[in-house]
Parts: structure tokens; C-alpha cells; sequence
């Protein structure tokens, strides 16, 4: 008996998943979707608030999943201990691989799963792509809602005979020359996947998306046994502006750690923010980002510094060494200085100084 393909959405405690979660409902009533959140045990109170918001909103739970349900202690302090007080760091994220996304696909089992994902039309990164051949990723806030390995298989050279076939058989008479032109023009240096991608798109977007959806016949992907998607027809790019509208709008409210806060150094005014969600020591963090938790929740800076001994250290600075007075001031001015040499209009969120960092890390915490 083949099972039902389910509909599920990860909520990071970010302004995008939840956002999304809005979108989708406002949107797609008709979609049954699942929501779940990957508790580390080591979030911000603010993200405990948005979510308690967002089910609010929903009417409907959002699943809590822990990696470690057994152990004694949260999560990450029961991985801290199996890795022997290794701290996790960008060149060694054994806090993605363990706390978010195994227990994800410990939900998920061998079950067909379309999985939404909150990446913006205003940004340049795929996201998690599960290598289960039953998780499927969709992204509604682009134009192009499908992921890359998705694309790969449709636009190859060797599947262009059955591309052409497909844009011949949906395509209306007036496009009928333009799309086919383009569907069995091959790849090439001067002709990239990405061009050819783009020019699809610009031609018809919703031709686009029935193409894609007929050539995912016959494949693994869960979407090739549904007779038919509603998103097929989704031509919108939503960016950045338009996520912070969605929450605000809906009464879920933006998280609190996006607020500007005023700080003054040497008679010089600044702000600071949390420009992500995640653990409240990511080690993705930036320096002034540091300093905003140690002068906000001081109670959870001290609880990251505990963390480090043995050697390990969340970065290459210490927390230890940052909060010297000397340096707490030289990090304030840095953070002046590229505020003032920032870019955009004015915002009442610190994301239009913060956004070249917004992008880094890992889409399974942040988005």
C-alpha cells in the first residue's frame, strides 16, 4: 500500500520559517501540513515566544523534536558529553548533523515528505536538501520553487528531447516557438544552467512549473505519484521586507532579538541586534552580536562561557578575552564604523547592517 505524502514545514524560531508558516496558510489552505521545531534546549526565550505566537495563529501544534529524548539532560549537553566536551564550530557542525537533522528525518522515517523551506527570493543559497530519496524540498518564496538537484535533472542536455516534448504539449500556441527555442537550446559555457533556468522562468513561470511537475513522472521524488500541486501556479519572489510585512501583519510579531538597541562608547551612539535565530551561543555569531548577549541576557552569556574549558572556545577569541573592557570597546567601535559606512534606507532592524552575515551558517537553524 503506498503511503500518503506529508506536508511538512521546520520552524527554526526565524522571522522566514515562521513567516512561511503564515504565508502557507494564507496562501494554500488546502495543503495538511505538519510543523516542527528542532528543540536544542539552548534557545532564546524570544524564539520560545515566537513559536507560542505562531501555534497561536495556526490553531495547530508545532511538534517538538529532541535528539536525545531519553537522556537526563537537554540535547546539546548529552552530545557535548558523547563528543567529550568538544564545542562545535563552522569547520565541525556536529550540532547541525545531531541536533536538527537526524532527529528530522527521525520524524520523517520512510515516509513520502514534501518539505518547505523558507529561503527568500532576495537570496543566493539552496538550503538543506535531504539526500533520502523521500524528502522532497520546495521553496514558495521564490520564483523558482524547486531545488537544485530538481533543476539539474530537468535542464541536463540528455533530458532535453522529453523538456521540448513536455513545453510543446502544455504551451500555448502564441509561446509555443519562443519556449521551445529555449527548452532544446543546450547547455554550454556561453548557455548556463542558471541562464537557461532564468530565461525559463521570465518566459512563463506556471509553464514552467507543469513541466517540471510532468517530467518528475516516473522518478523517486514524492511528488511524482500526486495528480496534481497548487503551487504549480506560484509566481511570487518574496524578499526580505515582505517577511517582516507577513509577520506583523498577522499579529505573530517579529522576534524581539531583531530590535535595534542604543549603545554609546566613547560618545558615540550605535545599535545592536541578533541578526539570526539558533542556539544563543552560535558560534556563527558576530562579535557585536557577543556583546548583545552578554549585555541583554547576561544570564546566558555566562551560561556560554561555562562551555568553554579544556581548550575548546566558541571562536577564536575567548569570551573570556572579549568582555575585557578594552576589547568590549574596540568591538562597539568596529560595530559604529560599519554602520555608518552601511548602506540602505533606514530600517527599524539592524538586518540592513547585518545582512552580508544574515547568509552565513547553516538554512536547518536559521531560516
Amino acid at each position: 500500500m503506498t503511503k500518503p505524502t506529508r506536508h511538512l514545514l521546520g520552524i527554526s524560531g526565524g522571522k522566514d520559517s515562521a513567516a512561511l508558516a503564515i504565508y502557507l496558510r494564507h496562501k494554500h489552505p488546502e495543503l495538511q501540513l505538519e510543523y516542527y521545531f528542532c528543540d536544542t534546549g539552548k534557545e532564546l526565550p524570544e524564539t520560545y515566544t515566537l513559536i507560542s505566537n505562531l501555534e497561536n495563529y495556526l490553531g495547530q501544534k508545532v511538534t517538538r523534536l529532541e535528539a536525545a529524548e531519553e537522556s537526563p539532560e537537554d540535547s546539546f549537553d548529552h552530545f557535548v558529553k558523547v563528543y567529550g566536551g568538544y564545542l562545535p564550530s563552522s569547520s565541525a557542525r556536529w550540532c547541525t548533523k545531531k541536533l536538527k537533522l537526524e532527529p528530522f528525518e527521525k520524524f520523517v522515517g520512510n515516509d513520502p515528505v514534501v518539505s518547505y523551506v523558507g529561503i527568500r527570493g532576495d537570496e543566493d543559497r539552496e538550503g538543506y536538501i535531504s539526500r533520502k530519496p523521500n524528502i522532497q524540498s520546495i521553496f514558495p518564496f521564490r520564483r523558482n520553487i524547486w531545488s537544485e538537484d530538481v533543476v539539474q535533472k530537468v535542464l541536463q542536455n540528455d533530458a532535453m528531447a522529453r523538456l521540448r516534448g513536455l513545453y510543446e504539449e502544455l504551451s500555448e500556441p502564441v509561446q509555443l516557438a519562443r519556449v521551445v527555442a529555449l527548452a532544446e537550446t543546450p547547455l554550454s559555457r556561453g548557455f548556463t544552467q542558471a541562464q537557461k533556468l532564468n530565461a525559463l522562468l521570465d518566459a512563463d513561470t506556471r509553464l514552467f512549473n507543469k513541466v517540471v511537475f510532468g517530467m518528475l513522472r516516473g522518478t523517486a521524488y514524492p511528488l511524482a505519484k500526486a495528480s496534481a500541486f497548487s503551487l504549480l501556479d506560484n509566481e511570487d519572489n518574496l524578499i526580505r521586507s515582505d517577511i517582516f510585512r507577513l509577520l506583523r501583519e498577522s499579529g505573530v510579531g517579529v522576534p524581539a532579538y531583531y530590535e535595534k538597541i542604543t549603545f554609546e562608547v566613547d560618545g558615540q551612539k550605535g545599535e545592536y541586534a541578533r541578526s539570526r535565530s539558533g542556539c544563543f551561543f552560535c558560534f556563527f555569531q558576530q562579535k557585536i552580536e557577543w556583546v548583545w548577549l552578554y549585555e541583554q541576557h547576561p544570564e546566558l552569556f555566562e551560561r556560554a562561557l561555562a562551555y568553554e574549558r579544556d581548550g575548546y572556545t566558541w571562536m577564536e577569541e575567548s569570551l573570556t578575552d572579549l568582555i575585557k573592557p578594552a576589547r568590549l570597546r574596540q568591538i562597539k567601535l568596529d560595530a559604529i564604523g560599519k554602520q555608518r559606512k552601511a548602506k540602505g534606507p533606514a530600517s527599524p532592524y539592524l538586518l540592513d547592517i547585518l545582512d552580508d552575515e544574515e547568509e552565513v551558517g547553516c538554512a536547518s537553524c536559521f531560516i
